[in-house]
C-alpha cells in the first residue's frame, strides 16, 4: 500500500525529531506525544455548511481549516503543531477559549514558518520579516497575541501547559496568496512556477524528498528561454548578476546552510535536469527587483535504486546524483 504524500512528509518530520532528539526539533524543549495516532488522521475538507473540528495533539500536523482544541490530561512541556496548506495559500491562526497560566510557565507561540533541527524555514535570508517579528506569543509582556498570519504556506505553533484540564482552541483559516513565495511542497511529485514581479526578494520551493528536478522555463532579467540544457558543473558568477536560480540540496531546511548544486543565470538550450539525493531539495529564485523573474519546473521522487551511495560521508557524495 502506498503512503499518502502528507503522511510521508510527517514521517520525515518524525524521523528528524527522533534522529536529532526532540530538544533540537522543538527548539530547546524535550518531549512530545501522539506521533503514531497522527498517521491515521482523517483530514476532512470542510464544505460551506460544515466546520471541521477535532482535538489537537501535543505533536500534530494540520492541513485543513477548522477548530482544533487542546486539553491537557497531564503536564505537556514541549508540544508543537505543524501547519501546511496549498502553495497558493497562506494561513491565519487565531486563539480562542485560552485557559493557561502564563505565570506558571505556560505559553503558546505562533511562528511564521517551520523550525526543524534548530533551523528555520524560510531562512532569515529569504523571509521578509526579522526573526522577532515572526513570533506571536500569547504570554508576551505586551498585549497577548491571539491572531497570527503566515507569509507562506507553512506555520507552526509551540505550546507548553503544566496543569491538567488547561488548554485552548486553535482556529485555522486559509487565505489566497497571489504570488506564492517560500513554499514547502506537500508532495514528492508535481510542477510549479515561481514568479517574482519587480520585488527585491528571494523565494524558495522546498521539497523534503530526494527528487529529480527538471527546469522547463526560465525568464531572468530581460532574457527568457524555454529550453535549457543539462549541466553537471556548478556555474559561477551568477551572484553578481543579481537575478538567478539556485538548485540546493541538504538534510536541513535552512537554505543558507544547504549545498549549492547549480546556479542558473543565463539563457540555455535543451532541458536542465538533475537528480538530487538529499532529504531536502530546493529551487531558489533570487531577484534584484529590477525585473519580472519566472522559473517553471517539474519534480518527481527518486527511486531507491537511484539514490547515491555515500563513500566518505560527505554532503557532495550524498546529495548529488548523475
Amino acid at each position: 500500500m502506498s503512503v499518502a504524500p502528507r503522511t510521508q512528509l510527517f514521517l520525515f518530520l518524525i524521523s528528524i525529531s527522533s534522529h536529532m532528539g526532540l530538544s533540537r526539533y522543538i527548539e530547546d524543549n524535550e518531549a512530545a506525544e501522539g506521533i503514531h495516532a497522527l498517521l491515521s488522521l482523517d483530514q476532512k475538507r470542510e464544505s460551506d455548511d460544515f466546520v471541521f473540528r477535532r482535538p489537537l495533539r501535543c505533536l500534530d500536523m494540520l492541513a485543513t481549516e477548522g477548530y482544533f482544541t487542546f486539553v491537557a490530561s497531564r503536564p505537556q512541556l514541549a508540544c508543537a503543531a505543524f501547519l501546511i496548506v496549498e502553495p497558493s495559500e497562506v494561513i491565519s491562526l487565531e486563539l480562542s477559549d485560552v485557559n493557561i497560566d502564563c505565570s506558571a510557565g505556560d505559553f503558546i507561540k505562533m511562528f511564521d514558518g517551520w523550525v526543524l533541527k534548530g533551523e528555520k524555514f524560510p531562512s532569515g535570508q529569504d523571509h521578509p520579516l526579522p526573526l522577532h517579528q515572526r513570533y506571536t506569543e500569547y504570554c508576551s509582556s505586551a498585549a497577548p497575541g491571539t491572531t497570527s498570519y503566515s507569509s507562506q504556506n507553512v506555520a507552526m505553533v509551540f505550546f507548553r501547559i503544566h496543569s491538567p484540564d488547561s488548554g485552548f482552541t486553535l482556529i485555522v483559516r486559509k487565505l489566497h496568496n497571489p504570488f506564492p513565495c517560500n513554499i514547502m511542497s506537500q508532495s514528492p511529485e508535481g510542477s510549479f512556477t515561481m514568479v517574482m514581479p519587480h520585488q527585491r526578494r528571494n523565494c524558495s520551493f522546498s521539497i523534503i524528498y530526494p527528487v529529480e528536478i527538471q527546469l522547463t522555463e526560465l525568464s531572468l532579467g530581460q532574457a527568457k528561454s524555454n529550453e535549457l540544457r543539462p549541466q553537471k558543473q556548478v556555474w559561477s558568477g551568477c551572484v553578481q548578476s543579481g537575478d538567478y536560480v539556485e538548485l540546493l540540496g541538504g538534510n536541513g531546511v535552512d537554505t543558507s546552510k544547504m549545498f549549492p548544486v547549480a546556479d542558473l543565470c543565463y539563457s540555455l538550450s535543451g532541458l536542465a535536469q538533475m537528480k538530487i539525493g538529499c532529504d531536502n531539495t530546493v529551487v531558489r529564485l533570487v531577484s534584484s527587483g529590477n525585473f519580472i523573474n519566472r522559473v517553471s519546473f517539474q519534480y518527481q521522487l527518486l527511486e531507491r535504486t537511484e539514490l547515491p551511495k555515500t563513500r566518505e560521508n560527505t554532503l557532495d557524495d550524498f546529495c548529488t546524483v548523475e
